[in-house]
């Protein structure tokens, strides 16, 4: 017999966006370019390699999140050091609400995630580069 869930992680993700900032794909597109500003792609390396990026951002796989943010961890990245914003995508934002709010936890900030996601930013008409 499954194991039942007592909290499904749509209800996780509703919980998230109740306290990270969400910005929209167009205001995301306005910071892209912005010296003080760094897009995180969270997306699994396959999806970056099927589906391009955004120029620019900063590609962290989901599962080293708390690795690369924290400064005592021997995995930790500089990228995340910095005095800057931060502002976390996935494919469509429930991955990255997640991202967002465990980051935000960690004292990383400010923190945002683009709540249409990946998708959203290319329907919005934002710059995608695709892999070579």
């Amino acid at each position: 017999m499954p194991q039942e869930i007592t909290t499904p992680v749509k209800q996780l993700v509703e919980d998230a966006k109740t306290v990270i900032e969400e910005i929209s794909a167009e205001e995301a597109i306005e910071l892209h370019g912005d010296d003080a500003v760094v897009i995180v792609d969270i997306r699994d390396v396959r999806e970056l390699q099927r589906e391009g990026k955004i120029p620019g951002s900063f590609h962290c796989p989901r599962g080293m999140l708390e690795f690369w943010i924290d400064p005592a961890s021997p995995y930790h990245k500089d990228v995340f050091a910095g005095e800057k914003k931060f502002v976390f995508h996935c494919a469509s934002g429930w991955r990255s609400a997640l991202a967002t709010e465990v980051a935000q936890r960690m004292g990383l900030g400010p923190v945002a995630h683009i709540d249409s996601g990946y998708s959203g930013w290319k329907k919005a008409g934002g710059p995608v580069e695709m892999p070579e």
